[in-house]
């Protein structure tokens, strides 16, 4: 990695940053889901950035890929525990973070987003050239168990490239054996789920989030304007709102051929499988020569 990728990643790090700490204020009860994710993305944009994926805001036992409609009318409550999660790219070069808020009047989700929060640190403080991501899957599993509560085995973090969000190597949430090692040069994100439950995830609820993850078979009955804007983003993530200066029906007719066709991939909510609470907290890291650089605090 030259110093000008490195740099797009330390400018796409700052602005997820910033919007991830505005979030973090601004998500009160009454306020609607939807504006919150429009404001972020509108102010990744007016930084001369661009979304690495829809920006998402979980609530409760939605762990995460909650990601509003273009109708969405769902406004945060008291007493939710809110993930936000916000990817954003500079060129293709993709900063991934997240924290979560308590909206409850009696601080009882605290406990549960510091074992996320410590998890994320104690993980962080194991990165090191040669170590097995086992070992950092270790560090968070130990963490938040110490605190009274599971891990969500099945999310993990994972490394970032140019216009990917998902690259290996994956960092689990547990300790396991094998799995690869980190090395100098590498950007990568860790993200501790804590669950009150068994911490494991299902998808449940309608996608609204997708993903091109090949070109088309076919281009029949395919509405060329949608194509061209799923294009557009080059591999990323997209979310159905992206569309709403396209015609709706055209949209929905092109989303589901290109999902029938295996060229489209979509990502419906993720939520704790016995609809217990879980929190959230992440980081994307460069592992350079002299250490570990937070590119997202």
């Amino acid at each position: 990695m030259n110093a000008l990728e490195l740099d797009c990643f330390r400018q796409a790090g700052r602005i997820a940053s910033d919007c991830r700490e505005w979030a973090r204020e601004n998500i009160r009860p009454g306020v609607p889901v939807r504006q919150v994710l429009e404001t972020i993305e509108d102010t990744i944009r007016e930084r001369g950035a661009q979304p690495g994926f829809p920006a998402q805001s979980s609530r409760n036992h939605i762990a995460a890929h909650y990601c509003s409609s273009p109708t969405d009318e769902v406004t945060y409550e008291s007493g939710d525990c809110v993930k936000v999660d916000i990817g954003v790219h500079v060129d293709g070069y993709i900063a991934d973070t997240a924290c979560t808020v308590d909206l409850s009047d009696d601080g009882r989700w605290k406990r549960l987003i510091q074992a996320s929060s410590d998890a994320l640190a104690a993980a962080i403080a194991t990165v090191a050239d040669g170590v097995e991501v086992g070992e950092i899957g270790a560090a968070v599993e130990r963490t938040i168990m110490a605190a009274g509560y599971q891990p969500v085995r099945n999310l993990t973090g994972h490394g970032l490239a140019r216009w990917k969000v998902h690259t290996p190597p994956q960092i689990p949430n547990y300790a396991e054996r094998g799995g690869g090692k980190l090395r100098t040069g590498m950007i990568f994100a860790i993200e501790p789920f804590a669950s009150t439950g068994r911490g494991f995830i299902r998808e449940r609820g309608k996608a609204e989030v997708f993903m091109m993850v090949r070109p088309p078979a076919r281009a029949k009955g395919l509405d060329r304007g949608v194509l061209r804007e799923i294009e557009s983003w080059r591999g990323l993530p997209i979310a159905r709102r992206y569309f709403n200066h396209l015609d709706r029906d055209a949209v929905e007719a092109t989303l589901s051929k290109l999902a029938r066709q295996g060229a489209l991939v979509r990502y419906p909510p993720l939520v704790e499988d016995d609809d217990e609470m879980v929190a959230q907290t992440e980081h994307t890291i460069h592992l350079g020569p002299e250490g570990v650089e937070l590119l997202t605090v």
